[in-house]
């Protein structure tokens, strides 16, 4: 198990890669489970960096990294806006990329390279797990 704190600052992003290499390496992961969870994770924290706060203030986001047999879970933890993805419908991944809007494609990425996500909201935090299975 690996566990790190993250601050709610985009240079945090390289610290975070680091770490799931480090992770990655220390379980014999294959390369493209590595590649799956390093922008799984990219996506989700940059995400929250920049829209779950409504202040400047300085917050903690926590990511807990295990592997247990086949499965790796994933725990994202941080104090941001209730905000879970579960709940975000797919894009229409056919209109043209004028008419798409803004947001919606890295959390539709997250979902197809997780096997599983889960959320909940506890004493106000966000508590997403992610799980990936290595076949």
């Amino acid at each position: 198990m690996i566990k790190i704190e993250l601050l709610n600052q985009l240079e945090q992003l390289a610290k975070l890669a680091e770490v799931i290499e480090t992770f990655g390496e220390e379980n014999n992961l294959p390369m493209n489970v590595v590649f799956d969870i390093n922008l799984s994770l990219d996506e989700l924290v940059t995400n929250i960096i920049l829209y779950g706060y409504n202040d400047k203030n300085t917050h903690k986001i926590e990511v807990i990294l295990e592997k247990e047999g086949n499965n790796i879970e994933i725990t994202l933890i941080d104090d941001g806006q209730e905000f879970d993805p579960t709940k975000k419908e797919k894009p229409n991944l056919d209109l043209e990329v004028e008419d798409k809007g803004i947001g919606g494609l890295g959390i539709h990425f997250v979902k197809t390279k997780m096997d599983e996500i889960k959320y909940k909201r506890e004493e106000n935090k966000n508590i997403l797990t992610l799980k990936k299975i290595i076949n």
